[in-house]
């Protein structure tokens, strides 16, 4: 492998990323499981091309039912701020509050050991 390349790769690994991560746990309302998966997917995958997202997933618990995890990584607190008034966020929104036994739970992280590999 060129060296330079090496090099790259090996500065990118090491430097500090400042990340900005959100969690949202969402319950589905008795009969409306497989609704809010398509929503949450969705979003998942629109939200993937926003500006500043690093990384987006969801994820279905095993041990409760109808509870959807979503965990998003962003360059930074800007870009997930003005993600929060993006036409993606306001569709999924929407589209959500009527399947859900009650609001999300959100909730914003501080990356500890956090790191997203390019």
């Amino acid at each position: 492998m060129d060296d330079g390349v090496d090099e790259r790769l090996g500065s990118r690994l090491t430097e500090d990323v400042e990340l900005s991560i959100v969690a949202g746990s969402f319950t589905a309302r008795s009969g409306r499981e497989e609704e809010l998966a398509g929503v949450l997917a969705k979003y998942v995958v629109v939200t993937r091309n926003a500006p500043g997202c690093r990384n987006v997933d969801l994820a279905a618990s095993i041990a409760t039912p109808g509870r959807f995890l979503v965990i998003e990584k962003w360059d930074d607190a800007d870009a997930q701020t003005a993600h929060l008034d993006s036409d993606e966020m306001v569709e999924m929104a929407k589209a959500a509050s009527a399947l859900l036994t009650g609001p999300p739970d959100l909730d914003l992280y501080a990356a500890i050991s956090a790191h997203d590999l390019f």
